[in-house]
């Protein structure tokens, strides 16, 4: 792009101003992650492409954390989920 016939990289100027790892995407089902959910969900084995909605998705997190301890990520991912399972699919 230039601007006043000087050319910037609209990328490099911008790269440490957007994460884009964090921003949520359509995912399939309905199901929105970011692409940091996705490596959580891959560090626990947990393949979100086979899940039909997102409260399926969130029960399985669930069950993970009700038999092991001390997975924080998870919990906080499983939260974070819930959370806008409720605010997009709750009728107010």
């Amino acid at each position: 792009m230039k601007i006043n016939k000087q050319e910037f990289d609209i990328e490099k100027l911008t790269e440490n101003v957007y994460d884009d790892k964090s921003m949520l995407k359509m995912r399939g089902n309905g199901i929105y992650l970011s692409d940091n959910d996705v490596q959580v969900l891959k560090r626990y084995g947990i393949d979100y492409i086979k899940y039909n909605s997102i409260k399926s998705l969130i029960f399985d997190i669930e069950q993970i954390l009700n038999e092991e301890t001390d997975l924080q990520d998870l919990e906080e991912l499983s939260d974070r989920l819930s959370e806008l399972n409720y605010y997009n699919n709750t009728n107010k």
